[in-house]
Formats: structure tokens, sequence, C-alpha cells
């Protein structure tokens, strides 16, 4: 299909119909195979089959949530644990101290959640949400074992018409811009303040120089830099990426390529 369309955009099927059919024939295929859809992806990718550490999203912010927070996501890492069995438990149990913590702190109302699941108090700065974050990670008792990502998702609050950030986008009156070079040293505060892992999107999406001066500045410190809306899953924007050194890890989305096919490739 990809070949009779022709196009990059899938403009003469529709990525949506070239998708559906995409998906369907993998279906078809792991249940011609006898065996699971997830063992017959591996085969087609020529991948050895690991169970990821699940990212817990759990306070949401920029435009997923209504509160003051221009980050998009912060997530728990349980990168501590033995098995995904264990994971998941330490995930549930950070979560509900969590929960408990953001009660105490913003009221009763303040656990409604965002758009993407996680909750949605009225945090203004990265920084709350960060401080709020270890704490539940300490009262689990995982300080160490549960860390921190973060999707940043910073093409949302990238100023057009001052080419800066404004870390107080979503509080009309009070921008707070910092440069690339300044986002990158505040990044690297922040990894030394507290147990962040991963970062995701953390500059605008044509912002190449701030991911690779910030892709350099963390090596050797055990941070990931996440590609999402800097290579949405195209191949092309994926090998530029590694060719300019902007990212060492992949958030790899079917939907954004559009085929089983194309995923696989990236």
């Amino acid at each position: 299909m990809l070949q009779e369309d022709g196009t990059d955009s899938k403009k003469k099927y529709g990525a949506n119909a070239i998708l559906g059919i995409s998906i369907a024939v993998c279906k078809a295929g792991a249940a011609h195979s006898n065996v699971p859809l997830y063992q017959y992806i591996a085969k087609l990718s020529n991948s050895t089959i690991r169970l990821p550490v699940p990212s817990f999203n759990v306070i949401n912010g920029g435009s997923h949530a209504g509160n003051k927070l221009a980050m998009q996501e912060f997530m728990l890492l349980p990168t501590g644990a033995k098995t995904f069995k264990e994971a998941m438990r330490m995930g549930s149990e950070v979560y509900h101290h969590l929960k408990s913590l953001i009660k105490a702190e913003y009221g009763l109302d303040a656990t409604n959640v965002g758009d993407e699941g996680g909750f949605a108090p009225n945090i203004e700065s990265a920084e709350k949400a960060l401080e709020i974050l270890v704490k539940a990670i300490d009262k689990a008792g995982y300080t160490g074992l549960v860390k921190i990502g973060m999707d940043v998702a910073a093409s949302e609050f990238f100023d057009e018409g001052a080419k800066k950030y404004d870390l107080n986008n979503k509080q009309p009156g009070q921008p707070h811009y910092l440069s690339s070079e300044e986002l990158v040293a505040y990044y690297l505060s922040q990894i030394e303040k507290y147990p962040i892992i991963s970062i995701e999107d953390a500059f605008e999406q044509d912002d190449w120089a701030g991911f690779q001066t910030l892709l350099t500045s963390v090596k050797g410190k055990n941070v990931q830099l996440v590609g999402d809306d800097l290579t949405v899953t195209n191949v092309k924007r994926i090998q530029m990426a590694i060719e300019k050194n902007a990212c060492d890890c992949l958030l790899l989305k079917v939907n954004q390529i559009g085929s089983v096919t194309e995923a696989i490739s990236a």
C-alpha cells in the first residue's frame, strides 16, 4: 500500500486507512503463525524480547492540564525493581502516597486528573512538581529505586516571536524567558538536584543545537534524552537526529508514522 500510495504523507489512501490495514495484516500474520502479536513483531524486526520499565505518568501540565505548569508530564520510573510485577507495585504505592501529599498541600479537589491521566493540581513550577514527587517516593520507601522522567514538550512553550522558551507561558503577563543555552543550564541544575533520568522533547522540535548541547552535557550522568516531537517516528528525522547527535532514545508511535512496517524500520 505504501508503494501504491507513493506519497510521504500518505495523502492518496490516507494514513488512517493504511495504518488500520497494516495493523490488521500484522495481527493476521501472528494468528497464522500461531504466536502472540509481540513475538511476531519481534521476529519481523529481528529483535530480542525484553519487558520495559513501566512509566507512570502521575503529574500533568502543559497543554494536558488546566494548571499553570508549563511542562507537560512528570513520570515515575521504577528502575530499581527486579521484575515487572515489582515495578508495577512500586509505581502504584508511590502514586497513592503522591495523591495524599497533593490533597494535603493543594486541597481535596486537587487530585483531578489531566488529559493523560496524571494529577493536575495547581502547581506553578517544575521544581514544585519534582519536590512533591521526591517526597512521595521517600514516603513509599523507594528512594534510589524509583526515578523521575519528564516529558517537557518544549515546543508548547517556545515563543516564536522572542525565539526563547517561556516557563510561565500559562501565566499571562508574567513571562519567564530562557534562551536555549539557559534552558540547558536549567536542566543540568535540576538533574543535579532531583533523581531525573529521562527528559523527553527538552527543546522545540527544530532546535537541534539545544538538543546537541544537552546530550553532550549529560554524557556520563545516566540520563536519557528522548525524541518524540523531535523525531515523530519519521525515518528521515530519526536519521537526522542520529547524525546530529541530538538524542539517545526514541519514543516510537505507529500512529505517527502510519504503518507497522515503517515503525519497525524506524
